[in-house]
């Protein structure tokens, strides 16, 4: 952290700094944008490796992909990105990419379907946190020379079996689909790490910018690619700085130091209502706020029961006040932008329903333990929730815990009932559906902790197979239905209480224009941006 970020990082001095005359930045110049982030959660830059937020925005800016967003224009979906088109085999197993010419890294060497190969290829070598992004479809380091395999101008991937074109397309958009400039990623090869080591705090892409300097928890510098295929970005450089306190963000963005100010809270929002030069963005996220019961808990296995903990939460209330601005309400497992979302919102705070439902079940009492993460947010949705249940007669003790203290219960299913949050993997409803939606098994020694169903003891009502058959099925419109049916079927007899989706809420200087953090599917853009 520099010595500016250690000065601000008290609240405290917020006023004191306010009140100081000369600035200690700079205005920022009409050609450099400079970003107020969190960025302490970033501990690679290797795309085979980075599986945080931080750093997917980061390399959304550095890497090209076969498919990928315009960052202005999410409704459309997955473009042609390095792949200029694709044709899909008649036993939809196969799909065949034909690269872009005329497209250079930003080492100057052209971009190849051998550089696509390589770089998928080498995610699934390497093994590491997000392959699964690739391997669910088959590919395994004794198959990956004949399923992902160059031919000429095309890269040719083949599937263990047919599923949905949008589903593998959209995995593909995802971090790990990043393609790498294979002769300068070998050229740093260590011990046959396939340039692991200083991936991490380099780049090899083609995109709109390339890495100039990561500091850990203090900064990460960007420079333009002048050559990039799309063309080169007004901004010429791009600093993020790490800076964790809501009010110091707050204060950088009115006194001109800093262009967009990405954690603030509602209160900081509130307050820059008015102030001169300054505008709030919101962008909905597909970040979902959600509590889950154990069905280790008898009480808990009856769909009456469940029915009634579904009515004693105030939605409403909630978003209404403390968490009005920043979540939105959602009661459906796929946020709002996915394919195969819906609107339906049915439940409401109705205390007397509630009671009925209990009473009908002979439930007349009872004592529930829900986990919490010491986050201020959660806390208090935990708070509310403690508030209705005790007038249905339902005691709820809160334990508060780190994250990693919460999550460690919550995966070995030691929880009564887990308060926290949920964000998709890729962008596909698969993402969603695998995990709220199916179990396919639900014993104690599948250790399936990656699977929220599992987690809860619920072994999913059938909605397994439903998702099985969904992420198959090859029509898109029939897609869409089958997830309507499984969301609609889960709001019914699911142990889960979806509440919220999350809405960003961003702080920018008035004149910057097309600045996007990536709404629900995926991560800030920077090449568009003007000043």
């Amino acid at each position: 952290m520099n010595a500016f970020a250690r000065l601000l990082s008290g609240a405290a001095l917020t006023a004191t700094l306010a009140a100081t005359a000369p600035a200690l930045w700079a205005e920022t110049p009409a050609n450099m944008l400079v970003v107020a982030n969190r960025i302490d959660d970033i501990t690679t830059l290797d795309p085979a490796e980075n599986f945080e937020f931080a750093g997917g925005d980061v390399l959304r800016n550095v890497y090209g992909r076969l498919v990928n967003f315009d960052p202005l224009d999410y409704e459309a979906g997955y473009q042609p990105d390095l792949a200029e088109s694709w044709e899909v085999s008649e036993d939809g197993r196969s799909i065949t990419f034909t690269m872009r010419e005329g497209v250079t890294f930003t080492s100057g060497n052209p971009v190849t379907a051998e550089d696509a190969a390589f770089s998928l290829r080498r995610a699934v070598l390497l093994n590491l946190t997000p392959s699964f992004l690739l391997t669910q479809f088959g590919f395994t380091p004794d198959n990956i020379d004949k399923t992902i395999r160059a031919e000429g101008n095309t890269l040719i991937v083949t599937t263990d079996k047919a599923y949905a074109t949008s589903f593998v397309l959209n995995c593909l958009t995802a971090t790990i689909g990043s393609i790498l400039d294979r002769k300068t990623v070998l050229e740093h090869e260590v011990d046959g790490d396939m340039g692991h080591d200083w991936l991490k705090t380099h780049s090899a892409g083609s995109a709109a910018y390339s890495l100039v300097a990561w500091k850990p928890n203090e900064s990460v510098t960007l420079q333009a690619n002048p050559d990039f295929y799309q063309g080169a970005p007004a901004m010429k450089r791009v600093i993020v700085r790490h800076i964790a306190e809501s009010a110091t963000q707050r204060l950088l963005l009115e006194r001109g130091d800093i262009d967009v100010a990405r954690n603030l809270n509602p209160q900081d929002v509130q307050g820059l209502d008015g102030a001169e030069g300054v505008r709030i963005q919101e962008e909905l996220k597909g970040y979902l706020m959600y509590a889950s019961f154990n069905q280790k808990i008898p009480e808990l296995q009856d769909p009456k029961v469940l029915e009634a903990l579904k009515y004693l939460v105030d939605y409403e209330g909630m978003a209404n006040s403390f968490l009005k601005g920043q979540w939105t309400i959602q009661q459906n497992f796929l946020p709002q932008t996915y394919l195969g979302a819906v609107k339906e919102n049915p439940f409401f705070f109705d205390l007397e329903h509630a009671k009925t439902l209990l009473s009908e079940a002979g439930v007349d009492g009872l004592e529930l333990t829900i986990g919490v993460r010491d986050v201020q947010e959660r806390m208090e949705i935990a708070q509310s929730m403690q508030n209705t249940f005790a007038q249905a007669g339902i005691d709820l003790n809160i334990e508060v815990g780190t994250g990693k203290q919460i999550l460690a219960k919550y995966r070995a299913r030691d929880l009564d009932v887990y308060l926290g949050t949920w964000g998709p993997d890729y962008p596909d409803p698969q993402t969603n559906a695998s995990t709220f939606a199916y179990n396919p098994d639900n014993s104690a020694e599948a250790q399936n902790g990656g699977i929220l169903a599992w987690r809860n003891s619920w072994d999913a009502d059938g909605l397994t197979e439903m998702t099985e058959a969904a992420v198959t099925e090859r029509d898109t419109a029939k897609r869409i239905e089958m997830y309507h049916e499984i969301q609609a079927r889960f709001r019914e007899t699911s142990p889960f209480v979806i509440m919220f989706q999350a809405i960003e809420q961003d702080g920018l200087r008035e004149n910057v224009e097309g600045f996007t953090t990536g709404q629900a599917i995926a991560d800030a853009s920077y090449w568009k941006v003007t000043k």
